[in-house]
């Protein structure tokens, strides 16, 4: 009889209990977000965006991490309160170490260290690249294929631009990165040249879809193996420009469609042009795509003709995760909490990439 009832005992432990709660918290430039996962099912994912830097054209470091400061306990709070969590229903706090701005991480990485001790929670550091990635094994009430291992990634956001061998949860290696600037930041600067808006990516993509891809040509950088270079792409958009306005001060005004569509074009070329190398090179055929690039809709569409035309099976993130999140956070939180591997109070966060 006592045997019986402990076996139901462990039964319904092992049923109701094992569930893994993970908050994570996201402070790597200047959105601050926490998110609550279940296993991996996304609870709640909240964020709190910075509308500061838009009259800087950029962000302003050292008043991104005075907003963190500000946004941080009420993101956590709403975070909790949407996903029904009592705080020490946490079995972890997972936090972004980086990369990213060294003061906006401090944020967060203070935060999630005072907030588990206080709880007596373990702490997980995650690297912010590697969960972008992981962000494609979110579960939510939509269901979505998920990315087999191995596959090939491209990280594109407006730091890095990457492509990964994705062979596990925890190990990924490099094939190819950029030498200098990042595509996300090829668009921004290309934007902020033309007198659009910050963040200027979206801006970019939303006039593209009116205007002529080939309307203007632009030399594509020609870098050996893997790797990208967007630095002289970017001049050679900047000496364009100002080589057609003296000839007609309205130039960009009169062809704003047209130019946006065609230094698009040029941005995703590159992109892909290295994408399909390495896919030739693995001989892989799963590719995601991940990063804040992602999300941008020229790239989603050429991406999917190729898939088409290649028998590629291609994954891309749901547009509420391929911008910086929590949940991708919270995700990479849970991979490394079924393997044990927490981090300990003294740990720091870094600026620049380790992978």
């Amino acid at each position: 009889m006592f045997l019986t009832l402990f076996l139901i005992f462990l039964y319904f432990f092992f049923v109701f209990k094992m569930s893994i709660i993970i908050l994570g918290i996201e402070s790597s430039c200047d959105d601050t977000s926490a998110a609550i996962i279940s296993d991996k099912r996304i609870l709640s994912n909240i964020i709190a965006n910075q509308s500061v830097h838009q009259a800087f054209g950029g962000v302003v470091p050292e008043l991104a991490s005075r907003a963190h400061q500000q946004n941080i306990i009420p993101v956590v709070e709403v975070a909790l309160r949407k996903a029904k969590i009592e705080k020490n229903q946490l079995d972890a706090v997972a936090f972004t170490r980086g990369p990213g701005l060294l003061g906006s991480l401090l944020v967060g990485a203070s935060f999630a260290k005072s907030f588990a001790l206080a709880l007596g929670k373990p702490i997980i550091e995650v690297d912010h690249l590697k969960a972008h990635i992981l962000a494609h094994f979110v579960e939510t009430e939509v269901q979505i294929r998920h990315p087999r291992f191995p596959f090939l990634c491209l990280t594109v956001s407006g730091g890095h631009t990457q492509i990964l061998y994705v062979d596990s949860p925890s190990k990924m290696e490099v094939l190819g990165k950029t030498l200098d600037d990042a595509a996300g930041e090829a668009f921004d600067k290309a934007a902020k040249t033309m007198g659009l808006p910050y963040p200027g990516g979206p801006h970019i993509d939303k006039l593209a879809k009116t205007g002529n891809p080939k309307a203007f040509s632009f030399p594509e950088p020609r870098v050996p193996g893997l790797d990208y270079s967007f630095s002289g792409l970017k001049t050679s958009f900047l000496y364009f420009l100002r080589d057609r306005l003296k000839e007609n001060e309205r130039f960009i005004e009169e062809n704003l469609a047209d130019l946006s569509a065609s230094i698009q074009f040029t941005i995703i070329n590159v992109l892909l042009s290295k994408l399909k190398k390495a896919m030739k090179q693995t001989g892989i055929k799963d590719i995601a795509i991940a990063g804040g690039v992602s999300a941008n809709s020229g790239l989603r569409n050429r991406v999917n003709k190729l898939a088409n035309e290649n028998d590629w099976n291609v994954f891309l993130p749901q547009l509420q995760f391929a911008t910086d999140n929590a949940a991708m956070i919270a995700i990479a939180g849970y991979f490394k909490y079924i393997e044990h591997d927490f981090a300990s109070q003294d740990i720091a966060p870094y600026a620049k990439s380790i992978l």
